[in-house]
This record gives C-alpha cells, sequence and structure tokens, in this order.
C-alpha cells in the first residue's frame, strides 16, 4: 500500500479482503461492520468538516470515537448493546490496520484501549401455550398468503427459527416425509456464524410446508412475499407482528377511547412477536418439570400442538 496513511483503502481491503477471506465472517456481520464504519465515516467527516475520502488513519481519534459511541446512544436511541457491536467494528478494523502498518500501532493500541459497556440482561419474554394456540387460528387458511401465514407461523413455533433463519429458508432445507414413514421430517437451519443445526418437524408442520412447497424447486425460497419474491426478516417479524395485534389486541382497541393504552397495547403487540422463538424453550424446560408427575395426559397437553394429541 503506497500511502499508509489514508484510511479508504483501509477500509476497502477490510471489508472486501479481512472479512470474507481471512476471517470468513457471516454475511450479516460483514453488513453489520460496514454499516459501522458508514456511520463512523458520515459522523468523521461531519465533525471535522472533511470528505470522507479525504479522511486519514490518524483522524480517527480516541476522543472522537468515544464521542461517536456517545451519539450513538443519545442521538440515535440505540442500545448499550448495539453500541458494544458498533466499538467491536471499530477495534476489528484498527487491529488490521495495525497488523499491516507497524507505525500505527500505537494508535491502534489507543483505540483497543476503549472500553466496553457492562450491560443489563434484559429476561426473556415468550408466548404462553393459549396465547400460541390463538396466533397459529389467526390467518385465514383459506386464503393462499392465509396458508403461507400459517405455515409460516406454525415453524417458527415448532423450531424456534429466528426471522431471518425462516426467511432464508430453501427448499433444499428441507426433508419432509409422509404420517406413513417411519423417518422424522426435519429442518436445516443456518444460523449466526454460518452455524448449522438440524430441528425435528411436527406432523402439522411437514403438512403446512409440504402444501406451501409442492410444484416448487429446490432452489427456492420456501416462503416468498405477495408477489412471488423472496421473503426478507423484515417481512417475517411484519406477519407474527399484525397477527399479534389482529388477534390479541384490536377487540380491545375498538372498544376503547383511551389513545394511551391502545398505544401500549400495540407496543405490547410488537414485543410479544419477538417471542415465538422463545416459546418451544418453555414447551421443552415445562417437560422437564413434569418429568416426575404421573399425568401422561398433562404432559402431552404442553408439549403436542393443537389437534395432534390424538395422533401422538
Amino acid at each position: 500500500m503506497k500511502n499508509n496513511r489514508a484510511l479508504a483503502p483501509w477500509i476497502k481491503r477490510f471489508l472486501l479482503e479481512y472479512l470474507p477471506t481471512d476471517r470468513n465472517f457471516s454475511r450479516n456481520t460483514q453488513h453489520s461492520y460496514r454499516d459501522t464504519l458508514r456511520l463512523l465515516l458520515i459522523f468523521t467527516s461531519a465533525t471535522l468538516h472533511r470528505k470522507p475520502d479525504e479522511l486519514l488513519v490518524a483522524d480517527i481519534r480516541p476522543d472522537l470515537v468515544r464521542e461517536f459511541l456517545r451519539h450513538i446512544e443519545d442521538k440515535r436511541k440505540c442500545s448499550v448493546s448495539t453500541r458494544n457491536q458498533r466499538l467491536a467494528a471499530v477495534r476489528s478494523l484498527a487491529t488490521f490496520i495495525g497488523e499491516g502498518s507497524p507505525e500505527h500501532l500505537s494508535w491502534c493500541a489507543q483505540l483497543r484501549n476503549i472500553p466496553f459497556k457492562k450491560s443489563t440482561h434484559r429476561p426473556v419474554g415468550y408466548l404462553e401455550k393459549d396465547e400460541i394456540e390463538a396466533l397459529l387460528a389467526a390467518p385465514d387458511c383459506g386464503s393462499r398468503l392465509g396458508s403461507r401465514d400459517h405455515a409460516l407461523l406454525l415453524f417458527l413455533y415448532n423450531t424456534g427459527a429466528r426471522a431471518d433463519e425462516a426467511a432464508q429458508l430453501t427448499i433444499s432445507d428441507l426433508r419432509l416425509h409422509g404420517p406413513q414413514d417411519k423417518s422424522q421430517s426435519f429442518v436445516q437451519l443456518h444460523g449466526k456464524g454460518n452455524k448449522i443445526r438440524l430441528c425435528p418437524l411436527w406432523a402439522s408442520t411437514t403438512a403446512a410446508l409440504k402444501q406451501l412447497v409442492t410444484g416448487r424447486t429446490e432452489e427456492e425460497r420456501v416462503f416468498l412475499g405477495r408477489c412471488g419474491q423472496a421473503m426478507t426478516r423484515f417481512g417475517v417479524h411484519d406477519i407474527v407482528t399484525r397477527y399479534a395485534m389482529i388477534r390479541h389486541y384490536l377487540p380491545f382497541l375498538t372498544m376503547s377511547s383511551d389513545f394511551a393504552k391502545c398505544w401500549r397495547s400495540l407496543d405490547n403487540a410488537r414485543r410479544r412477536a419477538n417471542r415465538v422463538d422463545h416459546s418451544p424453550d418453555i414447551v421443552f424446560l415445562r417437560f422437564s418439570a413434569l418429568q416426575t408427575i404421573e399425568e401422561p395426559k398433562q404432559l402431552v397437553s404442553w408439549l403436542i400442538p393443537p389437534g395432534l394429541a390424538a395422533r401422538w
């Protein structure tokens, strides 16, 4: 590198060579680091009144990075965990530059000395069994989109998959077997950090997914949008949020004239939309608690999805 002082060439190599090739980071991690550097460049350029392509490595001073982190929390209203995530990306860039340019080792050490902020851990939310049953009953299975939404909600409840994992799911990731087959149906999920896990599927989930993917190629995404395009994680979240509000809160909203109560109800619905993926964990925790109880019917009622207790 001819000009070690310029920041732009280092960022180019960091994003295009170091992250995908040397570190083999996942696509989402690469995008997260890219977004962090974009925000940092915008903030530094506005603070120093320079164009982004004119910035030098030395311009990213420790005090400026601390101001940037405060800006993230105070102005952008990000959480402490997001602040720490942005700092991790900046420290990774500093390490990369320090390894390739020894004259910047002192600068690298100063940036790496910026500490992560301690954050509190919020309790993990989940949906109760009756809430899950109400959510699964909300879509209109008589329509094409309603059948897709029901299959998506049932899949999320069965597997505990993240929204992005469900959005990226392809038909080739499914192994669906009929009720008469001895083999267990399962799905291969691609999670964070390029980690792969296998998850068994209930008979009801298998039937819903079979109806959804019949006649389609293995390269296609399982869950498609209204116009046949690949669904994103934002689309998955929107579907869950919509049915959470329809099923639980709209009857209350139509009768209530208190705007504050209505807004709190809608906010709670959005929050509860994030709890579907934790609900299977609660099911199996309750399974462990019921191991000593000699009531098979009670155990089945917790573990088996609606409508399948008789068959199981």
